[in-house]
């Protein structure tokens, strides 16, 4: 227990420190931080069949089995209500898929199936045709194909089973055919409008100043931390060659917020280089408790016509650590926060009370984010 502790509060640390390294601001492309408002992708949905499974389909879904029937009068086969049909080998799937902007009838793109009933596996199935609808509810594409599963599963007759990975998830690569093109606005005004995948007024100012640098002043305007208006043409072929020097100028990002990151859930702390503490005095003292159980047999005296009974026996200890205190002066940096929880012997589970009660009391200069 204690080896993994000292492991944790290690890797805690070495996380710590490579936050700690400050990097001068570099210039980056505008098309590695923002991207043009209404080029986007679009997500596809649908629901479909996928048969020739080995047994490791559904067993007795009604649903299914509907959809099965369905299927079938399509063809023209038609089966009575009253039949009952084996439907093992067949199971019901979602598919779902991403079509990128600017995609045309009869290009392919990969879809996504994943089981939805009581099927074991996918392995060796074949999807059948399955219309993919988007949120207005027009099918834009035809999905089709044999699936490929990286999962495996095994079960034996006595219950026993072995599972690798996920097999009742596959993929299709180039499995649906696009049916129908998504309108868009890229070449229907004056402008082009940038969005920045991080909101932030400093890189928004930068991205203009860049543009209108190139381009001359008035080019292109900050609308607020996210959008950077620009002016364009309206012809389409002159709109690509203007956007594709755009989206390749460089600019400087501007810094974040000042942010200490903890996830609880994993233990992991990351602290931004940005982070400063006010003056401030810490201590943290452990208090362990362990309870240990000794169960002891009793055994009666001979001729008693006593009986053995087990009698609990149990033992508490309280345990409680020397609290060690370190002072941080004004303007104390990330480095000063690295070295004395060094010191001090942190582990991740400390580190995080420790942060949380820096944060109660005021002293910092940041913000404490918990996930």
């Amino acid at each position: 227990m204690a080896k993994a502790w000292f492991k944790a509060a290690a890797l805690a640390a070495l996380l710590l420190g490579a936050a700690s390294v400050s990097f001068p601001a570099q210039a980056v492309r505008i098309k590695d931080i923002a991207s043009v408002e209404g080029v986007r992708d679009n997500q596809l949905i649908g629901y479909g069949l996928v048969v020739g499974l080995a047994g490791t389909g559904e067993k007795n879904n009604k649903f299914t089995e509907q959809s099965f029937r369905s299927m079938l009068n399509n063809f023209g086969i038609k089966v009575d209500d009253s039949t009952s049909i084996k439907i093992k080998d067949v199971a019901p799937v979602a598919i779902h898929a991403t079509l990128p902007p600017f995609s045309k009838r009869g290009q392919s793109i990969d879809v996504t199936v994943s089981a939805i009933g009581e099927a074991t596996s996918l392995r060796g199935g074949t999807l059948l045709q399955t219309m993919l609808r988007g949120i207005d509810g027009n099918v834009y594409a035809i999905a089709q194909g044999s699936l490929v599963v990286g999962g495996l599963g095994v079960e034996g007759a006595d219950g026993s089973k072995v599972t690798v990975n996920t097999p009742t998830v596959g993929r299709i690569a180039n499995g649906a055919i696009v049916e129908r093109e998504v309108p868009n606005s890229f070449a229907t005004s004056d402008t082009i409008v940038f969005n920045l995948d991080r909101p932030d007024f400093t890189s928004a100012k930068n991205v203009a100043d860049a543009i209108n640098g190139v381009y001359g002043d008035g080019a292109a305007v900050a609308q607020d931390a996210v959008s950077v208006r620009v002016s364009a043409p309206r012809n389409p072929a002159k709109r690509v060659e203007f956007l594709s020097s755009l989206e390749n100028l460089d600019v400087d990002q501007g810094e974040d917020k000042a942010k200490i990151v903890v996830n609880s859930r994993t233990g992991t702390i990351v602290i931004g280089s940005n982070v400063r503490l006010k003056p401030v005095a810490v201590t943290h003292g452990g208090l362990t408790v362990t309870v240990s159980e000794n169960p002891q047999v009793s055994q009666p005296n001979p001729m008693s016509q006593g009986q053995t009974a087990v009698v609990p026996n149990s033992q508490i200890d309280v345990t409680e650590k020397k609290g060690k205190m370190f002072k941080f002066d004004t303007g104390a940096t990330l480095d000063d926060l690295v070295r004395a929880v060094n010191e001090v012997g942190l582990a991740p589970g400390d580190l995080m009370s420790v942060l949380e009660a820096l944060d109660q009391a005021g002293a910092i200069d940041g913000q404490l984010q918990i996930i």
